[in-house]
């Protein structure tokens, strides 16, 4: 008997309930879950500052091993390498329908006809779309990719969210195509605003493509010092950040800011922050917060380009692994997961991961 962690609504304890394995129908794919960390997104949802539709089972920081494959899916993952039962895989947070007008748009990760893994209502027909559970059923058209053995779980569950959320961040920025000659620009200097998982990550990403200046900013110096460890060639405290940038800057400042605070005071600082011709990409508010005041004159006079980042597009996914088994494997990934709990002491493992916003907290089935 497999077990699933039950989440009913803000402030109600988790149930575990008891389910017979499933067969995977069709192009379903059946995996065994050997680690989920919880993202900050599921601690929104735990404590009611995002809402999503219960009962749910959360997690989508996932990996895993193949257990079963339907009998029309398909034995390679997406880059088209064979996959057998008991290979590691890990998959995109989100699944596109392929076919609506955003799919067509290219952007699969804001499809009309959504399929989100942890984000989901507990359906009869679809009782394991999250993490918190002994098995997962990864639906059709879900983009899952084998892991490399050179990634540790606790390194390769993160990706299908914050190191693969990063990388879209870099490629909606083009840091990466600067960084690599491919763009005739100056864009060598990136801004991280929040030194969290995420944000350490994208320091990581950034100064590992080639960009020359990478400055991490948070409020904790003890935040700021960790990012240096993950490639951050300056660091400044929120209260000092002007100075700090415009003296790393010569007084320009920043080619490109990554705003992953989520704090509207942070996204007043990005736009303050950036240099005439800039590029501010925003994701770090995935819960409502205060407005920020807009002056429309600065941004034309200022020539600035201001994008949203939320999911990501798989390809990002497959640039986070290889990442991570690539320059990522120098860097001290496995220090930001922390403590590890059993899924039966989940209430433990959400009340850790909310006292320690810094680390991830990993609970294995």
């Amino acid at each position: 008997m497999g077990r699933a962690l039950i989440f009913q609504g803000a402030g109600q304890p988790f149930e575990i309930v008891r389910y017979r394995e499933p067969e995977p129908r069709g192009a379903e794919v059946l995996v065994r879950v050997t680690c989920c960390t919880l993202c900050r997104s599921d601690l929104h949802t735990h404590a009611g500052r995002r809402v999503e539709p219960t009962p749910l089972v959360l997690g989508h920081e996932i990996i895993g091993r193949i257990e079963a494959f339907g009998p029309s899916a398909s034995r390679c993952d997406a880059r088209g390498q064979a996959a057998s039962v008991g290979a590691r895989v890990t998959w995109s947070v989100t699944v596109g329908c392929g076919d609506c007008f955003f799919c067509r748009e290219n952007l699969p990760q804001k499809c009309e006809r959504l399929y989100k893994y942890g984000h989901k209502r507990r359906e009869v027909d679809r009782p394991l779309g999250g993490g918190l559970a002994d098995h997962i059923v990864l639906v059709p058209g879900t983009f899952w990719l084998l892991v490399p053995d050179e990634i540790a779980d606790r390194v390769a569950a993160p990706a299908n969210c914050a190191t693969a959320t990063a990388a879209a961040m870099l490629r909606s920025s083009d840091a990466w195509r600067v960084a690599s000659g491919e763009k005739k620009t100056t864009r060598r200097t990136v801004l991280v605003l929040g030194a969290g998982v995420l944000g350490v990550t994208a320091c990581a990403l950034a100064r590992s493509s080639g960009v020359e200046t990478v400055i991490a900013c948070d409020v904790s110096p003890a935040a700021v010092d960790r990012a240096r460890s993950f490639g951050a060639t300056h660091g400044v405290l929120a209260d000092q950040a002007t100075e700090g940038v415009q003296e790393a800057t010569q007084g320009r400042g920043a080619d490109v800011v990554l705003e992953l605070a989520g704090t509207s005071a942070s996204v007043a600082m990005a736009l303050r922050l950036v240099r005439i011709g800039g590029v501010v990409v925003l994701a770090g508010t995935v819960t409502p917060t205060a407005a920020v005041a807009f002056d429309p004159e600065m941004v034309v006079r200022r020539m600035l380009t201001i994008r949203g980042v939320h999911n990501y597009a798989p390809g990002d996914l497959e640039a986070a692994l290889a990442f991570l088994a690539g320059p990522g494997r120098l860097l001290p990934f496995a220090s930001l997961v922390g403590d590890v709990f059993p899924l039966e002491e989940a209430e433990r493992a959400f009340a850790c991961a909310h006292a320690n916003p810094g680390v991830r907290v990993a609970v294995i089935p």
